[in-house]
């Protein structure tokens, strides 16, 4: 179960960083207007949610990264926050935006438990 556990938080943050690429002007759109050079920070931070996906795989490098990961996640959450408070600027009901926010701190669990395997 342990192992599930892991390899599906890696499938999940390998799809997110390959929607940035996918979706790159919804992920643009989430960050404030004042946000220098978004498009690039979008492709940078998908490149970064591959690797780190991916090093989340490797016994190797499995208890670093899933630190990294979490320290990546409290670093993005002020978007989250951001979309929740301007829920009228996106297509998802300002409910979900809110609902996502302790979500965040299940994915940091759930990363920090999942690297110790």
């Amino acid at each position: 179960m342990r192992k599930i556990a892991l390899y599906a938080f890696c499938v999940l943050f390998l799809a997110a960083g390959i929607g940035h690429f996918a979706m790159e002007s919804f992920f643009t759109g989430m960050m404030p207007e004042w946000v220098p050079f978004r498009k690039a920070v979008v492709y940078i931070s998908g490149v970064m949610e591959i690797a780190l996906a991916i090093g989340l795989f490797m016994k190797r490098t499995r208890y670093v990264t899933g630190f990294l990961i979490a320290i990546f996640l409290v670093l993005v959450f002020p978007v989250n926050i951001y979309m929740a408070f301007t829920a009228e600027n996106y297509d998802v009901s300002a409910t979900a935006l809110w609902l996502r926010l302790p979500l965040q701190f299940v994915l940091i669990w759930w990363v920090l438990k999942v690297r110790k395997i």
